[in-house]
């Protein structure tokens, strides 16, 4: 079930940077008093009250005295409020509405979404400051909140969860077919991949990074399976970014990954594994997607850096959170290797839908708990009753305990460890869900 997207905007320095680490519970974006620090479009997974949404930081809209500057800005500002289905946004209300904050609103508009006005810095209770020059605006009346000590934080999230769109399911027989989001940077050969994987020129091929604006969804038969591939646009570097409209497009490429079940994430062998890859596969973690890690042009290679184990190596160094995925190299351009991607990743996909018999899985975590009890915590120790795996979308295993607290982290990487060496599940995220179980009677 795809997730739906939330984008919050506003003016440099009204506090969206400290309200999306609030929102998501870590520090994920940079924090300063400096405005406009945000540079790169930042996204994670948000939830409250068992509604999940894709939630993305923009960077601030500000007037500036450079106008091209202000003009990839505010492009960069309606890639959000187009591809967004709610809209948060920011205000000061310790400093009232500015021309910047009626252009934004002059935006949202002619857009015709879904928006939340945020009054943020509302430190005190009662402290309104300008509330009324953000009430005039005709938005509606403002969540008064403070993104910096969370109040008000659960009447925003209600706010945004009464306007999400309700949820879409799965179309019945949906699960038998495959979708298989391409993704990464710029220029790293996406699209030569999806020519090379389709046999023909249908997506548009070019040097130039950021030829690739749109997905594009190409439906195939694969040994009898129906596949839809998913070329997406690219992903830029930092040190790329200075037209921050193109380099927000990757914000499409997420909704591409939200209908898949699972991504190849495509690098270029010639520049190693860069930020923005780790970007990626986090966000396939944090969603439960299948991940195949892809390094292309290992023709452009010396023939003693070509081989696969040492990739293999490489790769997996950078993606420890991810050691579990396949990674295998290709060359788009003249078609080595390419022949086992769509079988490595039809295995992951096929994986994610293992059903373990309850029986067999409860034998396994009690095995587990036998060869190595939990570690005591306060004089008290992790007691296992027994476990069921959810019916979800990805891997999902529900654990009855005599103590939801008593987990530690490296425990939960050990029993997800043995589950994956008794069932698999390569290149799938794993999730472990404690709920207490009643006391024996």
């Amino acid at each position: 079930m795809p997730r739906p997207v939330v984008a919050l905007i506003g003016r440099p320095n009204t506090g969206k940077s400290t309200l999306f680490n609030r929102l998501l519970g870590r520090r994920q974006a940079i924090v300063d008093a400096q405005p406009g620090l945000t540079r790169d479009r930042i996204y994670g997974l948000a939830e409250w009250n068992g509604r999940e949404f894709s939630l993305v930081d923009t960077a601030g809209l500000d007037l500036g005295s450079d106008e091209s500057s202000r003009s990839a800005i505010e492009a960069q500002t309606r890639v959000a409020i187009e591809e967004a289905e709610v809209i948060v946004l920011m205000f000061d209300v310790r400093q009232g509405v500015t021309a910047v904050d009626r252009d934004i609103v002059q935006m949202l508009r002619r857009a015709h979404r879904e928006v939340v006005a945020v009054a943020n810095k509302a430190d005190h209770p009662g402290q309104e400051h300008f509330r009324h020059e953000i009430v005039a605006l005709g938005l509606g009346d403002p969540v008064l909140i403070s993104g910096q000590h969370g109040l008000g934080i659960g009447d925003l999230l209600d706010a945004v969860c009464a306007r999400l769109p309700p949820p879409i399911e799965d179309e019945p027989g949906e699960a038998s077919s495959a979708r298989i989001a391409i993704m990464g940077r710029p220029n790293v050969g996406k699209s030569s991949l999806l020519n090379r994987l389709l046999g023909d020129e249908r997506a548009l091929v070019s040097d130039t990074p950021g030829t690739t604006r749109d997905p594009i969804d190409t439906e195939i038969i694969y040994d009898g399976l129906p596949v839809t591939l998913v070329d997406t646009a690219g992903i830029r570097r930092r040190s790329a970014a200075r037209d921050r409209a193109e380099h927000f497009s990757l914000l499409r490429g997420i909704k591409a990954m939200e209908r898949a079940d699972a991504v190849l994430l495509v690098m270029d062998a010639t520049e190693g594994v860069l930020n923005q890859d780790q970007h990626v596969a986090g966000y396939a973690l944090e969603s439960g997607k299948g991940l195949v890690l892809v390094v292309n042009k290992i023709d452009l290679m010396e023939a003693a850096e070509k081989k696969q184990e040492l990739w293999r190596r490489k790769v997996l160094a950078e993606f420890r959170f991810f050691a579990h995925a396949p990674v295998l190299t290709i060359s788009a351009q003249t078609g080595e290797g390419v022949e086992r991607l769509l079988p490595a990743t039809l295995e992951v996909i096929g994986q994610r839908r293992v059903r373990i018999p309850t029986n067999h899985l409860n034998r396994a975590l009690r095995e587990a708990f036998a060869e190595r009890p939990p570690p005591s915590f306060r004089g008290k120790r992790l007691s296992f009753k027994y476990a069921t795996q959810a019916a979800s979308e990805a891997p999902t295993f529900v654990l009855f305990v005599n103590d939801v607290n008593l987990l530690h982290f490296s425990y939960r990487r050990y029993l997800e460890n043995q589950i994956r060496l008794r069932y698999g599940f390569a290149g799938n995220p794993l999730k472990i869900v404690l709920r207490s179980a009643k006391p024996d009677a």
